[in-house]
């Protein structure tokens, strides 16, 4: 048994969960905002302060990458899988914000679809981190991430279609097919997640 002069920072798996909760927290605003649709611009808000302290766990995470001598895994990974998760939430806030600016009077059934599904993989993305530390059992996490996401594909590319059959207002097909492809992008950016935590638990199990 080879034994490890200096150990691991293992603090970093817990700053991932408290990551990915408040990924979480942004995910399942945005569904409640649609979902409600009442004080859109309050909710707004509370998903900008999600945003922004995201903001601050990755540069927590950063300056202790920065002073860590032994990672529990390569930086280069932990910088991805802070980066990706910055980006989920990016894309909530810009879809929260869009909303605002686009002065959208009701979201539609499928933009409501489209926040559940990303809730239902920030939760799997949670899990999966949790479960980070040992390297084992994660495979269900990603998986599951995966099939969300050909949900929300399949979805998207209904409602596109969709908005072209009825002889809409231009203006408005335009901004509904911008609101969908930002949802759907969000959703890819939780599979990119998905894909990250994958190739660490591969290379590390």
């Amino acid at each position: 048994m080879r034994l490890r002069l200096i150990p691991r920072d293992v603090r970093f798996f817990d700053l991932f969960v408290e990551d990915a909760a408040n990924v979480l927290g942004g995910a399942r605003l945005l569904e409640a905002m649609l979902r409600t649709y009442d004080v859109v611009e309050r909710r707004a808000g509370e998903i900008r302060d999600t945003e922004h302290r995201g903001d601050e766990m990755s540069h927590e995470i950063g300056h202790r990458l920065e002073s860590t001598f032994v990672t529990p895994f390569d930086r280069e990974e932990i910088h991805a899988l802070i980066s990706g998760l910055d980006d989920v939430l990016d894309y909530i806030e810009e879809v929260s914000d869009i909303f605002l600016l686009y002065r959208i009077p009701a979201p539609t059934p499928v933009a409501i679809q489209q926040a559940s599904i990303i809730v239902r993989q920030c939760e799997q993305l949670y899990e999966a981190l949790q479960h980070l530390r040992g390297f084992h059992g994660l495979e269900k996490y990603w998986i599951e991430v995966h099939r969300l996401e050909n949900e929300g594909d399949q979805l998207a590319r209904s409602a596109i279609a969709d908005l072209f059959q009825g002889g809409q207002d231009p203006v408005e097909i335009i901004k509904w097919k911008e609101i969908y492809g930002l949802l759907e992008s969000t959703i890819d950016k939780c599979e990119d997640v998905a894909n990250i935590i994958e190739r660490i638990v591969v290379k590390h199990a």
